[in-house]
């Protein structure tokens, strides 16, 4: 294991000195400084709103928990830890969620069960409003002059992430697992997975209650969350109005699509590295024609990133501080 977070690591490096390769260094530290302090806090603020909306998406995804701004306040903060972890971790951005439920029981009593049921209701959440936001993206990219082939590769993302996001709805609503596990317990050699099929069957039961019973709830969730994937989009906008080299929002929207379908696809290399610098530099290139530009749009989001996940990072060390509830 500790090879493998090694290997994409490093895969992720060598991506990132072949992004480097393609322009001159100084180009991009000219156009990333040119935002200035004043516009970095501004692409922050925005980054905190956003994530702010994320927190309370979650936050719905909670059946037994008060829509309050105490509860707000807790996911918000437990959620910031957790990205700390999703973020270094190569497990998919899965690495924080663990770390999430611990939280959420350690510190606020809420049970462990219940706590993974809300992460998997909030991940499958996010899902669904990301393939909704991409799919307005790429039907952008359809409609622009962008070249066939590149408008080809986005349609079969695309497609691979909606077959995706269906596969892992449905598994839920299906009840897939405990029905694999109730298959598998009948061979005598796997008879102790009985033993912890009746957790697998108390968590499906959890996640169908919520989406038969809470169905308003889980629409307007997913509403707050396609929000959220669009403050992305205007994050980019307005950083390229500080930058001087304004686009259109339909533009942003497009970069930011792109962009996040990159990152998604390169789950295993942690934080993306690399990848969205990648992912930044190729759009940029296609659709301006300055790869410099792009790449200092990335190195400007990276440069956010930091500031969030040492925040996150404070927030952590203070619950490791505090003594448990």
């Amino acid at each position: 294991m500790r090879a493998l977070k090694v290997l994409y690591v490093a895969v992720g490096l060598a991506l990132l000195a072949a992004v480097f390769a393609e322009v001159e260094f100084a180009d991009v530290w000219l156009h990333a400084i040119s935002i200035g302090i004043g516009g970095m806090f501004v692409l922050v603020a925005l980054y905190a709103a956003a994530f702010l909306i994320d927190s309370f998406t979650w936050q719905m995804a909670m059946a037994g928990v008060p829509l309050n701004a105490r509860w707000l306040w807790r996911a918000f903060r437990v959620r910031m830890v957790g990205e700390v972890f999703n973020n270094v971790m190569p497990a998919a951005g899965m690495g924080g969620e663990p770390v999430k439920a611990v939280l959420l029981n350690k510190h606020y009593g809420l049970g462990y069960r219940e706590g993974m049921a809300s992460i998997i209701l909030g991940r499958t959440i996010n899902m669904v409003a990301q393939v909704l936001f991409l799919a307005i993206g790429f039907a952008a990219i359809w409609t622009s002059d962008l070249p066939g082939q590149f408008k080809g590769l986005a349609l079969a993302g695309l497609a691979i992430f909606v077959a995706a996001t269906a596969i892992f709805f449905y598994a839920q609503r299906l009840r897939v697992a405990s029905l694999a596990g109730s298959w598998l317990g009948r061979w005598r050699l796997l008879e102790r997975i009985n033993e912890v099929l009746h957790h697998v069957r108390d968590m499906d039961e959890r996640l169908i209650r919520f989406y038969t019973e809470n169905r308003g709830r889980f629409a307007v969730a997913v509403a707050l969350a396609f929000l959220n994937w669009v403050a992305g989009a205007v994050e980019i906008y307005v950083a390229m109005i500080l930058l001087g080299h304004p686009v259109s929002f339909v533009d942003a929207w497009i970069v930011e699509s792109v962009a996040q379908l990159i990152r998604t696809a390169v789950f295993f290399i942690p934080a993306a590295l690399g990848a969205q610098e990648g992912a930044f530099l190729l759009i940029f290139t296609v659709m301006t024609g300055g790869p410099a530009l792009g790449v200092a749009m990335a190195l400007i989001r990276r440069a956010r990133e930091l500031v969030w996940l040492l925040l996150g990072a404070a927030f952590g060390a203070a619950y490791v501080a505090r003594p448990v509830a």
